[in-house]
């Protein structure tokens, strides 16, 4: 069997580090995790039910908010799609302590759960563990969804539809998802770490005018997503 790339320190960390998950559920979660391709769906928890389905339609949002908050040192160990595996699993055992009723307030609710695995992982591989609280983690995902509901909302909405920001920048994580790695990466470089063309073009190993034409392309790209998907609405 081939190699699952960048695997290995998250399995270790998920399954020997974690306090929430024990160790009676490892061999059926390993399984899940070891099938599970970046963007692909999960297999089916044993006692699968509509809340698996409903958490299963934020996969997309919540895997953009976690790669806007990988730090470029944790990538090589840390895969977005493993965090939001662990965010959705938490999420679905304690599907019971939802008290909301609107896909505002799950995916609020999600964004804390996603918050709290990412604080985790942080303290686990920061070499400065202190400088990273629970609450700041949380409050650095409510950032990036709103900057991710915000980053075409000039152009794709109005004024009277902008309480849908929400269902915008789902629709929009969607849309980012399409297009390659390496776009994503630079547009999450340049609009949610505010990185320069020659900071980008180091960390992508490219030239800032390569940097340029990747943003470009992915910005136009997502522009006629957002706007066809305006039109169907």
């Amino acid at each position: 069997m081939g190699s699952v790339p960048r695997m290995g320190v998250w399995t270790d960390w998920c399954y020997h580090r974690s306090p929430l998950v024990t160790m009676m559920e490892i061999p059926s979660r390993r399984d899940t995790l070891m099938n599970q391709s970046p963007f692909g769906k999960p297999l089916p928890p044993p006692d699968s039910d509509q809340s698996s389905e409903e958490f299963e339609a934020f996969r997309s949002y919540l895997h953009v908010l976690a790669e806007t908050q990988l730090q470029a040192r944790l990538k090589s160990k840390v895969d977005a799609s493993d965090i939001v595996q662990q965010t959705l699993l938490q999420a679905y055992r304690a599907r019971d302590q939802f008290q909301g009723t609107s896909r505002a307030e799950k995916a609020g609710w999600l964004r804390r759960i996603l918050g709290n695995v990412l604080f985790s992982v942080l303290r686990d591989y920061s070499r400065q563990r202190r400088d990273v609280g629970r609450e700041q983690s949380i409050q650095a995902v409510e950032q990036s969804s709103l900057l991710l509901g915000n980053l075409l909302a000039s152009e794709v909405s109005s004024p009277s539809n902008a309480l849908h920001r929400e269902e915008q920048a789902a629709q929009l994580a969607e849309a980012m998802l399409e297009l390659t790695e390496e776009q994503r990466q630079a547009i999450i470089l340049k609009y949610w770490h505010n990185a320069s063309l020659v900071s980008i073009a180091e960390q992508l190993g490219k030239s800032p005018e390569a940097v340029a034409g990747l943003i470009f392309r992915g910005m136009r790209r997502l522009r006629s997503r957002m706007r066809q998907g305006d039109e169907d609405a």
